[in-house]
């Protein structure tokens, strides 16, 4: 019985499978797809998968239902706490201009097992939101002629009564997809290209509802006749919030396009931060005009925005909304078509999906057959799938994405920078001879043992500021924490945190509803977990940062990727249990992709399986010993053969 128990350093091989990194090349400029993409395009990109369908539906809904005019409070929290998370794709994207948004954000930080969770949730993501849109397209184009698309449908065609399909067969939803799949196969520059007639379409008509609406203001309406500015209170604000917070998703297609940018070292950061600014601030005016226009308890939520300049008497003015509403929409299904194939080929690029959805067509320069693909699936949801149901299955996998991403940052910001050793088939020197002088490389001879002594010394004192280590003036009172490993701390302190984030956030959720905890103990486990949070949070802190560098980076790390690990939690675990049990089926299912092809096929696997070089190194100790280390290391870019093997008993002293 015991001979078929997995023995412990199979376990830890397994593991250490799981959780291996990917190892990013030297020059990450180089790239199979064509790098056209300016800032102009890369933040145009970001406005149209920001500012869709929301800005004509979401304004009047939350308004109406859930916050009243103070709704424009709800965005401005939602637009700052959508800041912190793209704050931290921000930093990733200038850092590791590389496709894959998320998912490679996870793997060069975090493990390979979560980046490819990350990346199969954000796949699915990209689907249903695709395909929803298309649905969301097609109704309102419908409901322009009267419905008489869908009454055409349902006389020749038929309807259906069957669980989780569609009433009846949505074509031109469908459609759309198929015309969009066709423009986004072209290229990028034929896609940024569309995506901007949509937009600049879309902010024309934006444009305009602000102009007019500003015009037709009447600040009586936020008067306490009509119920005030928040009457629903700070409840009421903070639940428009959450709903406001899924209005910015979109700004990640930035990060996933980092390999065709230009510039993405400059690029990525300041689109991100002007399409989040513009989308911010289109949200909240519109909200304003909105509410200003008409009292907000009489808005229409389905069509908000063209039923109040109708009820103002400029119905012709709803015909330029609808135009509007429909050009934002297109600029969304650009968005998810955009950046799902990118997605699938950084995956399939790493070995953990399908080989095929790597290629990339030597013309067009994109990953053609992940777009032809995945917009055929695409249209077939749209055409015959009930997506109302799954619509909110959105949400978990990029709150999940988010967090992830804002711990990566995190983590590899006190990771120490992996600095590759020069070996002899590499640089072209000759193997150093062990009693070779200062020139020859590690192996170094001195005039005395105090030399060697200072040199040691100099050394360690170099080495306790060097990222993942603990700040000098903490020593004294955390001194054993020093015997660690750089970094090790830290990762052991994030895990904390996220731990002690969940626990605080479920004990808020569900403390009074669902557990229906006495008030005493409910204070008390609030102040645990709050504690273990801040005191992982200043474990990190006490440790060194790596230096800054040329590129982008989020301020106040630890506290601003922590702040987003609680918000995206926080809003997690608001959604409904059925939306947690799809989400479990859906990783099931991913868990089967992995283990039976992924973990196998990976690079990074095969990488592990080359040959490995042994060299050696040295440490002299105070005590006037001297011990030999020997580490394997990785070959830079060919087999290393030939080498002679390191005797020790030649080195030795």
């Amino acid at each position: 019985m015991a001979r078929w128990l997995p023995r412990s350093t199979d376990l830890t091989r397994f593991c250490q499978k799981l959780s291996r990194v990917k190892t990013l090349e030297d020059d990450m400029m180089e790239t199979s797809f064509n790098r056209c993409l300016s800032t102009i395009d890369l933040t145009l990109l970001g406005i149209g998968g920001m500012v869709g369908s929301g800005l004509y539906v979401l304004t009047g809904t939350v308004a109406k239902e859930i916050a009243g005019p103070a709704v424009i409070v709800s965005f401005i929290i939602a637009g700052f706490a959508s800041l912190l998370a793209a704050l931290c794709y921000a930093e990733f994207g200038a850092r590791v201009p590389k496709t894959g948004s998320a998912y490679m954000f996870t793997y060069v930080s975090v493990g390979e097992i979560w980046a490819f969770l990350i990346g199969w949730n954000v796949l699915l993501e990209y689907m249903i939101g695709g395909a929803a849109v298309a649905r969301a397209w097609s109704g309102y184009l419908d409901s322009i002629f009267n419905h008489k698309i869908k009454n055409f449908t349902e006389t020749h065609v038929g309807a259906w009564q069957v669980p989780f399909l569609a009433r009846y067969p949505d074509f031109l939803a469908a459609a759309i997809l198929l015309v969009a799949t066709a423009f986004i196969s072209f290229g990028a520059k034929v896609s940024s290209w569309l995506n901007h007639v949509f937009s600049a379409i879309s902010m024309g008509v934006i444009l305009f509802i602000l102009i007019m609406g500003f015009v037709l203001a009447q600040p009586k309406n936020w008067s306490t006749q009509e119920g005030g500015f928040a009457p629903y209170g700070l409840s009421g604000i903070m639940a428009g919030t959450a709903t406001c917070f899924y209005a910015f998703v979109g700004f990640d297609v930035i990060a996933a396009s980092s390999e065709e940018a230009r510039n993405p070292q400059t690029a990525v950061p300041r689109a991100i931060a002007f399409s989040l600014g513009l989308a911010t601030g289109a949200y909240i005016l519109v909200s304003v005009v909105l509410t200003l226009m008409v009292p907000w308890h009489s808005l229409d939520p389905d069509s908000a925005l063209a039923d109040a300049f109708y009820r103002r008497g400029y119905a012709w003015a709803g015909f330029l909304v609808a135009a509007g509403s429909i050009c934002a929409m297109n600029t969304v299904l650009l968005s998810n078509l955009f950046s799902l194939p990118r997605i699938v080929y950084a995956m399939a690029e790493d070995g953990l999906f399908f080989q095929i959805f790597s290629q990339v067509h030597p013309r067009t320069q994109v990953p053609v057959v992940g777009i032809v693909v995945f917009g055929l699936l695409m249209a077939l949801l749209a055409l015959i799938f009930d997506l109302e149901a799954l619509v909110q299955f959105l949400s978990i996998g990029t709150l999940l994405a988010y967090t992830f991403v804002a711990a990566s940052i995190i983590v590899l910001r006190f990771q120490q920078q992996k600095v590759d050793v020069p070996t002899p088939a590499a640089s072209g020197q000759p193997n150093p001879e062990p009693h070779e002088g200062p020139s020859s490389g590690e192996l170094k001879e001195y005039e005395s043992f105090s030399d060697k002594l200072q040199l040691v010394d100099r050394d360690k004192s170099k080495e306790q500021r060097e990222p993942g280590q603990l700040k000098a003036m903490f020593e004294p009172y955390l001194e054993f924490l020093s015997d660690f490993y750089p970094g090790e701390v830290v990762t052991v302190a994030v895990v904390t945190l996220m731990v002690s984030a969940i626990c605080l956030c479920s004990i808020l959720v569900f403390g009074n509803t669902h557990l229906h905890l006495p008030t005493w103990s409910y204070s008390l486990l609030l102040i645990l977990f709050s504690l273990g949070f801040l005191l992982s949070l200043l474990l990190i802190w006490a440790h060194e940062q790596q230096r800054s560098t040329q590129t982008f980076q989020i301020p106040l790390v630890p506290l601003s990727p922590a702040l987003s690990i609680v918000l995206n939690i926080y809003l997690m675990l608001k959604l409904s249990y059925m939306t947690w049990l799809r989400f479990a089926v859906w990783l099931l299912l991913g868990l089967l992709v992995y283990f039976g092809y992924g973990i196998w096929h990976s690079k990074e696997n095969l990488r592990e399986l080359q040959p490995q070089r042994v060299s050696a190194r040295y440490v002299v100790f105070p005590s006037g010993s001297l011990e030999e280390r020997v580490q394997p290391v990785q070959p830079s870019s060919q087999p290393t053969t030939g080498l002679p093997d390191t005797d020790t008993n030649d080195c030795k002293r």
